[in-house]
Parts: C-alpha cells; sequence; structure tokens
C-alpha cells in the first residue's frame, strides 16, 4: 500500500518534457551568471591588488623571465719563495651540443641544425681531436631521439679554457651557434707529490642542501688558510625569453667576485723536488714504518723544504684508497720520544748553568735512578772512561743523567725554555702541544737524553733554532708572504723570536761538541758519515726507543727506534737547520739519512747564493680580530695565520683578554698577548722585547714594571717560567 501510495504522488507531481527543459535551462542560465560575476570579481581582484596568498604576481612575473648566475671566485695561489705554483685553480670544461629547437631568441636558432653537423664535426676534431664521424653520429642520434642535448665523453671533457675559447672562437668565425659548456672547479698540483701532507688538497665540495660550496680545503695548508684563499663568489642577472634562454644584451653583474688571496711559501722548489727524490730513494731502500725531514734557514726560521712518508700524490690521491693511510701531518701532529738528538739542549743548559766541565770525567755503560737501571748503548761491551765533552759526542746516557743530577730542577726549566710542552701555533690543523716529563725521578732522567718526554718535529726545530742562531730562538714559519691580488696589498712574515734559552757562547762551544760527532775518529757516533764538502759540520745523532701505546713498555728488535739527525752547516756560523728521523726500518745502517742529508745541504749551500727575496713596498695592516671566549690553540693558530705573533699566558682552555683591543690594526709581526683563563700565570722569556709590549704585558697582568735603561729588554728581574706573583717586575733595557 505504501509504495503505491508513492507512486501515486510522482505520477501526479510529473509534468511534460517541455516545462522540465524549461526549468533545466533557468537553472543553469542563473549559475552560469553567478559564476561570470564571481570570476570577473575575482579577476578585478587580482588585477587592481596583484597579489595571491601573500605571493607578488608582479614579482612571479619577473621572475619568469629573469635568471641569474653564481659567478665563482678564483681560489688563491699557493706559490714556492720565488714564485713557483705549487697549488692553483684550473677550471675544466665538459662540451655540450644544444638540439633542442626551442634553444632561439627571436627567429634566432641558438642549436645546432642538422646542416652544420659536418662544420662542426671538423671543428671540435681540429680542436679536441674527436672523431668527425663519431660526431656527426652522436648528432643525429640526439636529434633522432629528440634529446635536448647530447655530451661527449673522452676528449669532451676536461676541457682547458684554452681549447674552450679556440672552440668558441671558430664557431663564431664559422657563424655557427648550438655548443655549450659546462664549467668545473678544479684544483692542480703541477709538482705532484711536493710537500703534500703540508699542502693539503681541496676539491668540490656540494653540502646537505645541493648547494655547490666551490673547491674547499680539506688537508694542510689548503684547510689551515681556506677562508683566505677562498675569495667571495660574486652573481650575474640577466632577461630570459619564453624558452629561459638568455636575452642578447641583458646581462648584468649585481656583485663582482672577490678572488681569494694568494700564498706565498718559503718552500724552495727546487730543493724541495730535490728532497722528495733523495727520500723516495732511501724508502724504497729501508722500507721504514714512516720518515721526516725538514730543512730551515737558520738565520729567519723558514722552511725550505719538508716532507715525510708515507706520502701522497694530490693530483690523483690514489694512496687514498688505502684503508691503512696515514692521514697525520707527522711534523706538528705526530707526538714522539726523540731520543739522543735532545742531548744538544741538555748540553747547552748544563754550560749555560755552570755545572758542565768539558774534562770532568765518568765512567759510561750504566747508572742507576731509584728502582731503574739506564744504560748507554753500549753497555754490553767494555766500560769507557769519557769526559763531558764526549758524553755528546759518544751519545752516553749516563753522561747526560750526571749532568741532569747537577743541574736538579733547572733542567725542568730548560725544557720550558726551550720551548717543549708549548705549542709553536704554527697554524696547521691538530697541532700536538707535546707533553713535559712527569715528577717521577727516572722520567727527569730520561728526559735528558729524549726519552719519558713527547716533542713535535716543529718544537724539535724551535729549540734547534736556538742552538744554530746564537742563542735566539726563532718559531718555524712557513709562510713567506699573502698578496691580496684584488688591490695588490701584501702582508709579509717577519722572522719571530720566541726566545733566548742560552747565551751566543754557550752555542758556539755547543756546535763546537757537535764537531766531534762526525770529526772525531775514536769518540764521534757518526764518524764519516755526514759531509759537505768545504764546510764543517755539526750534528747530532738520535736512536730513541719507541713507546708502545698499546700494551705499555717500549717496542724490541734490532730496528725498533726512532733513528735521527740533526746538522747545522756551517758548523761556525749555520745557514741552514737539517733534522730527519726514520722509525723502525726493515733494516738500518748510518748512510740512510746521511745519503739524503750530504746531498741536499751539499744543494742548498751552492743555492744559498742564488736566493732572492724582494722586499715589498706595499705592505698590508692587519685588523685585530676579538680572541676573547675562544679556546687557547685556536686563537693563537688563528693569530699567527694571520701574521701576528701570539703570546699565550696561563695555561687555561680559553682566552679570557687580549693585549691589544680588537679592531686595532697594526703591522705584521707584531705581538699580541692573549691571557687565559685560570689564576697561575708565569713569565715568558721577554728579551728583545719592547717597552710597548712589556707595558701592555705589566697591565694585561696587573702587575707594575719597571724600566732600567732605554731600547730593548735584556734582562729580567723575574726568570722565565717562574710564577708570576703581585711583586713588581724590573725590566733592564739596552
Amino acid at each position: 500500500m505504501r509504495f503505491k501510495r508513492i507512486r501515486k504522488y510522482f505520477r501526479k507531481k510529473n509534468q511534460n518534457p517541455t516545462n522540465n527543459r524549461k526549468k533545466v535551462g533557468i537553472i543553469l542560465f542563473a549559475t552560469s551568471i553567478g559564476l561570470f560575476f564571481l570570476f570577473a570579481t575575482r579577476l578585478g581582484y587580482l588585477v587592481v591588488v596583484g597579489n595571491v596568498a601573500g605571493t607578488s604576481l608582479e614579482k612571479k612575473t619577473a621572475a619568469l623571465y629573469e635568471g641569474s648566475k653564481v659567478v665563482k671566485a678564483k681560489r688563491g695561489t699557493i706559490y714556492d719563495r720565488n714564485g713557483v705554483a705549487i697549488a692553483e685553480d684550473a677550471t675544466s670544461y665538459s662540451l655540450k651540443a644544444i638540439l633542442s629547437k626551442n634553444y632561439k631568441t627571436g627567429d634566432k636558432k641558438l642549436y645546432v641544425q642538422s646542416k652544420d653537423y659536418e662544420k662542426v664535426a671538423t671543428i671540435l676534431h681540429d680542436i679536441l681531436g674527436l672523431d668527425e664521424k663519431e660526431v656527426i653520429d652522436r648528432l643525429k642520434d640526439g636529434a633522432k631521439n629528440e634529446l635536448y642535448q647530447v655530451e661527449f665523453s673522452g676528449k669532451g671533457k676536461n676541457i682547458t679554457l684554452e681549447k674552450k675559447k679556440k672552440i668558441e672562437k671558430a664557431m663564431e668565425d664559422a657563424g655557427l651557434s648550438g655548443l655549450d659548456f659546462d664549467e668545473h672547479p678544479n684544483r692542480i698540483y703541477p709538482n705532484g707529490t711536493f710537500a703534500s701532507h703540508f699542502i693539503g688538497y681541496a676539491e668540490p665540495e656540494v653540502d646537505d642542501k645541493g648547494i655547490d660550496k666551490g673547491l674547499v680545503g680539506k688537508m694542510g695548508l689548503e684547510a689551515a688558510y681556506n677562508d683566505i684563499l677562498s675569495g667571495t663568489d660574486g652573481k650575474i642577472v640577466y632577461q630570459k625569453d619564453n624558452y629561459q634562454n638568455p636575452l642578447p644584451g641583458t646581462v648584468a653583474q649585481k656583485k663582482a667576485a672577490k678572488d681569494g688571496q694568494d700564498i706565498y711559501t718559503t718552500l724552495d722548489s727546487g730543493l724541495q723536488t730535490y728532497l722528495e727524490s733523495l727520500m723516495d730513494t732511501a724508502v724504497k731502500k729501508y722500507k721504514p714504518e714512516d720518515a721526516t725531514a725538514v730543512l730551515m734557514e737558520a738565520k729567519t726560521g723558514e722552511i725550505l723544504a719538508m716532507t715525510q712518508r708515507p706520502t701522497f700524490n694530490p693530483e690523483t690521491k690514489k694512496e687514498f684508497s688505502d684503508k691503512n693511510f696515514n692521514w697525520m701531518n707527522l711534523l706538528v701532529e705526530d707526538r714522539y720520544e726523540p731520543g739522543s738528538t735532545m742531548k744538544v739542549m741538555t748540553t747547552a743548559a748544563a754550560i749555560e748553568s755552570g755545572v758542565f766541565n768539558e774534562n770532568e770525567t765518568f765512567t759510561s755503560g750504566e747508572i742507576k735512578i731509584a728502582d731503574a737501571t739506564i744504560n748507554d748503548w753500549d753497555y754490553q761491551e767494555q766500560r769507557r772512561t769519557l769526559n763531558m765533552r764526549q758524553a755528546l759526542s759518544w751519545s752516553s746516557n749516563v753522561g747526560m743523567v750526571k749532568l741532569e743530577q747537577k743541574m736538579g730542577d733547572t733542567w725542568q726549566q730548560y725544557l720550558k725554555k726551550f720551548g717543549f710542552g708549548q705549542s709553536t701555533y704554527s697554524g696547521l690543523p691538530g697541532e700536538n702541544s707535546g707533553i713535559l716529563p712527569t715528577n717521577n725521578i727516572v722520567d727527569k732522567a730520561m728526559s735528558s737524553f729524549g726519552q719519558g718526554v713527547g716533542v713535535t718535529n716543529f718544537q724539535m726545530m724551535r729549540a734547534f733554532s736556538a742552538i744554530a742562531n746564537n742563542g735566539k730562538m726563532l718559531e718555524p714559519h712557513y709562510i713567506s708572504k699573502v698578496v691580496n691580488s684584488q688591490n695588490g696589498t701584501e702582508r709579509v712574515t717577519e722572522p719571530e723570536v720566541v726566545g733566548n734559552p742560552v747565551s751566543a757562547q754557550t752555542t758556539a762551544k755547543v756546535r763546537e761538541y757537535m764537531r766531534d760527532v762526525v770529526e772525531s775518529k775514536d769518540y764521534g757516533s757518526a764518524y764519516n758519515v755526514y759531509h759537505v764538502p768545504g764546510y764543517k759540520i755539526a750534528a747530532k745523532t738520535g736512536t730513541a726507543q719507541i713507546a708502545d701505546e698499546k700494551n705499555g713498555g717500549y717496542y724490541q728488535g734490532d730496528t725498533a727506534y726512532l733513528y735521527s739527525i740533526v746538522e747545522m752547516v756551517p758548523a761556525e756560523d749555520p745557514e741552514y737547520v737539517l733534522y730527519m728521523t726514520m722509525k723502525m726500518p726493515e733494516h738500518w745502517e748510518q748512510k740512510a739519512l746521511g745519503d739524503i742529508g750530504n746531498s741536499l745541504l751539499k744543494r742548498a749551500m751552492e743555492f744559498k747564493d742564488e736566493q732572492t727575496d724582494p722586499a715589498s713596498e706595499n705592505t698590508e695592516k692587519i685588523e685585530i680580530a676579538d680572541y676573547r671566549n675562544l679556546g687557547t690553540d685556536s686563537a693563537a693558530a688563528d693569530a699567527s695565520k694571520n701574521g701576528l705573533v701570539p703570546v699565550v699566558l696561563g695555561t687555561g682552555s680559553k682566552i679570557k683578554e687580549q693585549g691589544t683591543s680588537h679592531g686595532t690594526k697594526v703591522l705584521a709581526g707584531e705581538k699580541l698577548l692573549l691571557l687565559t683563563t685560570g689564576s697561575e700565570y708565569y713569565m715568558p722569556d721577554v728579551t728583545s722585547w719592547s717597552k710597548a709590549d712589556l707595558v701592555k704585558l705589566g697591565d694585561l697582568l696587573g702587575v707594575k714594571v719597571t724600566f732600567k735603561g732605554d731600547g730593548y729588554c735584556t734582562a729580567q728581574s723575574l726568570a722565565p717560567y717562574e710564577r708570576i706573583g703581585d711583586k713588581a717586575i724590573e725590566f733592564t733595557m739596552e
């Protein structure tokens, strides 16, 4: 019954088809009118306001027809002291041919047209050596498959700028279009293996967001001076056509690129290349675990050549594939016990402190210290009666311990005076500060012959400089100058005297005794091994046990030692200091290092008169940064990197105050006093300091300073490395 009623209702309401069509038409018409007014209103709003959901249509339209391109800054070049390039930019290019027929401006076709395939192939064959038939086939296949562009492998990659320009000119002269190039930043190292761990390498880098960071230093000088070498990228803008192609004549420079600064190192390419060759020969023959060599100018602290083994070629980097590759820069990062070369400093300290008598005799062999027995290297042979002069040339541990006992705590003070336990603030990544002996009586005794103390290669060079340079201790440095290619200004690095641990008279005596090492037939531990024709050599060998840090104690074996030699030439007034080490060779003989040193020093003396060091007349001033609250090591290293001489006061981990306010502009080579956190401070060696620097020292430490005389400091009432209290300090000036 219910369904019948529903059916009856619909029959009653049902109208004929004509009326139904009228009603539908009215509804559609009304809807269309409503939508029209809605769209018209919205369109009017967009035209008047020009904004959709907070987005400007005008800016969007402009962006559609406006393009931009980053202009990469040129990375600074690294040179040797004479302007020979060690590391330089060499942007490479890869070739591509545009085939899309949409690539045009107006009626001008910018793609490679099929009628020009043969002409283009001829140009690429003549300049790049590409096979003409392969080029034509590549172009035809790309067009057939409707590719936007095609690229060319082999000789079509890594194209030089010179060849790129030749191709562009040839295409222009022939009235052809369609070839383009992708630019690839590249860094080349034309000398191959060349102080590689020191120079390091740079390579292209893309960050996590896909942004191209350009060339970034990854090791050594390239990493340490990355901010100086990098420069700042520029930007150009241009208008685009409907096909996103640049419109001719619309390119404008929005921001100029600022190229990186050039760095001139102190390395001499001739000596460095020769050293690399000599090291290769020695390492191949003796197969050590590692080896190092550093040649330094005695009077300036400038490093002329330095290398280590194993090493790598920054051009190929194939050595990186070895999972055991040693990334460490051994010259500043490796801390080791130096052995008997330390006896040079022990002898100097004993002479300076007045306890050395060269004619005093003792019996070599062994000596008891507490519960330990210290042996000489020849202790199993017949014991000898030696005098103290022979203790150095014969390399007697017993003789050095006897000197250490006479000096007492004075020897520990001299270790500090010679810079041990203190960073050289070289600015190179990962520098180790070394360690001083513990308070254990045995460790103190062992430090006199180079065991129980941890040093770096650079620290040893710093200490040796005092012996070679008549008592003036120089910081080893490797930067000659930094040149701003934009304005031509230069920041020149001057020799940095960091202490006067001993007198000129003492060093002359020590060098005289060191001559016995190679000249004394009976008591020279390296008699007739080291020689440079026409010159006397002051030398000292070393044979140090190597600590087994994993298992404790020392490694055992016939050649389980660190062998070393320091040479100063000429002995009377040294021009050069050469220090070499060879760790755990498969077999050993004295001439292993002698063959390197003899040849290198001979050539260095021959080169001496040929060295040039032109003075600069356009010296740049340095603006001092704010180092407060920065880590001590990083602050001092940065100051050194920027041409200043950092003097760290205290042993705190952060910088609390600095002697010269940030923002001050000073000349390169000026001292920057850095006061660390903490409460205990020790007196630096202020020999040769100016009155202005000494006043800054007093102000920074809150200590009254007085002066006797004028000029530069020659004496100080508070000895170097003594704790600074609240008493006034007097300085004698001359």
